[in-house]
């Protein structure tokens, strides 16, 4: 019987600690882009390698919302701030090659898709593209984006109903370009992350 009670109360204990720990925010991540494919998902999916623990936590790049005015550092924007994901920040990957981008049409409707591993209450969705003329071989800055989305998806605080939303991207581009994916959390004061290479 003792031997009982003590198995009882170590399950328990585990589920206790568990559950403090997804409600503490231990259980980290919730959502990242993959169309188009972001280097958060290029690390996951091994297609870029020695990307560091952000290959297993591709749905963590959540730092503080309110971008373009708050949020990640200037050089910070594609990590949202986490040092451990410094590499999405690079302007190579860790083996010092290109990123590897997708390929758009400008002006054209394109549907961006995210995989969720948690839906939260969503201000919106918003996405920023690269000026012409931006510095490739540097992080990412809020100089080298034009800081008006060219798309917003608003939720008004509901949990988004689908993964993937359409909107026409801009034209005028050539080229190689960031697309950066803004997604709002309503009741936190945090938004997720994510940079995806692109080619016009």
């Amino acid at each position: 019987m003792r031997k009982k009670t003590k198995w009882y109360a170590a399950v328990v204990g585990l589920a206790t600690t568990g559950a403090l720990v997804l409600s503490s925010g231990g259980a980290s991540g919730h959502g990242y882009t993959d169309l188009p494919i972001s280097r958060q998902k290029l690390c996951q999916n091994g297609t870029v390698t020695n990307c560091g623990a952000i290959q297993w936590e591709p749905q963590s790049v959540e730092g503080p919302k309110g971008f373009p005015s708050a949020g990640p550092a200037d050089g910070r924007i594609c990590s949202a701030g986490h040092s451990n994901f410094g590499s999405l920040d690079q302007p190579k990957t860790p083996s010092g090659g290109a990123w590897p981008t997708t390929k758009v049409t400008g002006g054209q409707r394109y549907t961006f898709r995210w995989q969720f591993t948690a839906r939260h209450s969503t201000t919106d969705f918003r996405y920023y593209v690269t000026k012409n003329g931006w510095n490739q071989n540097a992080p990412l800055t809020r100089a080298a984006l034009n800081t008006t989305p060219f798309l917003t998806v608003p939720y008004s605080g509901q949990p988004p109903a689908t993964l993937s939303h359409s909107g026409t991207l801009p034209s005028g581009k050539s080229g190689h370009h960031v697309i950066l994916a803004v997604w709002t959390i309503a009741d936190t004061g945090n938004a997720f992350y994510a940079c995806s290479d692109v080619t016009f």
